[in-house]
């Protein structure tokens, strides 16, 4: 018989919250900003990621990429009509202002946090100099409890804007990278296998369906864990390409590309991700399952 106590208990803390299932912590919600030095500073992403034997899986303001925290999600490329307005990607002359944050299910099964985001620009202000917000973000993280080898957790991304003209766009060239980031350790026997077997990166997006596995040993030496990232069905250009790094870098099912997409005004644009934390390598699970099992859980 299940319990009716909540799976995974949600902490609220003085820099975010803390999700932990019997008293192990599986993430941080980072809520405030934090800063790394003058010029970089972020706010609203999950970092640290912990495996299901408690090894560390992310990354947080590596020297290589200060902009790179944990999993996070941003765009170089930010405009109202033709008025840039700063940068999300290397953060610059952007900000994320966390409004509320909110527990809003927690069951044996899972646990819910919701927070509400203004993104906001010193670029973009009123006849007072006060920033007006460009884009409602209302972003759901939703952790499931361990089973004997995996653990669910779950990204869901909206986002509406709040000026007429509002577009955003990944990196100016032909990688295009931006949207849903991991930045991960990266072991030296850091593998990439899709439903189609091993997956090499390359400079470019590679074309590799709708998920990913990244194994290594992450922990304790001899020991293989890892993370999939699943791609909803219901995303936009499903199934996106993929920029995928073995050093100094982040992992990124690319959304939009290189050329801005338009963000509405009232249905918003609703990313959704699934990460999927494992014992041993991808291989062991069945990831083409798992990820049937996501896309029929609907919008």
């Amino acid at each position: 018989m299940i319990s009716s106590k909540p799976a995974v208990n949600i902490v609220p803390t003085a820099g975010g919250f803390l999700f932990a299932e019997d008293g192990q912590d599986v993430l941080f919600y980072q809520r405030e900003t934090k800063r790394f030095n003058a010029a970089h500073s972020r706010s609203h992403y999950v970092h640290p990621l912990y495996g299901l034997d408690g090894e560390l899986l992310t990354e947080e303001f590596p020297s290589d990429h200060p902009h790179h925290c944990g999993i996070f999600w941003a765009w170089h490329q930010v405009w109202i009509g033709d008025k840039r307005i700063g940068d999300a990607w290397s953060l610059r002359d952007f900000a994320w202002d966390v409004q509320d944050v909110k527990v809003i299910a927690a069951d044996s099964y899972a646990s819910s946090l919701e927070a509400e985001v203004f993104w906001t620009s010193p670029l973009w202000t009123d006849t007072q100099g006060v920033r007006k917000p460009l884009v409602r973000e209302t972003a759901m993280i939703k952790v499931h409890r361990a089973s004997r080898d995996m653990r669910k957790i779950d990204f869901d991304i909206r986002l509406v804007a709040l000026e007429n003209g509002m577009r955003i766009g990944g990196a100016e060239n032909a990688k295009g990278y931006g949207g849903f980031c991991t930045r991960t350790l990266l072991p030296d026997d850091l593998q990439f296998i899709s439903s189609g077997g091993t997956v090499e990166p390359a400079t470019q997006p590679v074309e590799a369906g709708p998920w990913i596995d990244f194994s290594g040993t992450f922990g304790e030496v001899d020991r293989v864990s890892g993370l999939a990232i699943l791609c909803h069905p219901s995303l936009p250009d499903f199934p996106q390409p993929w920029i995928l790094r073995r050093k100094t870098s982040m992992q990124n099912p690319v959304y939009p590309g290189s050329h801005p997409v338009a963000l509405p005004r009232e249905d918003p644009l609703v990313l959704r991700y699934r990460v999927v934390l494992h014992r041993g390598t991808g291989s062991e699970l069945d990831l083409d399952r798992l990820q049937a099992e996501y896309g029929a859980e609907g919008a």
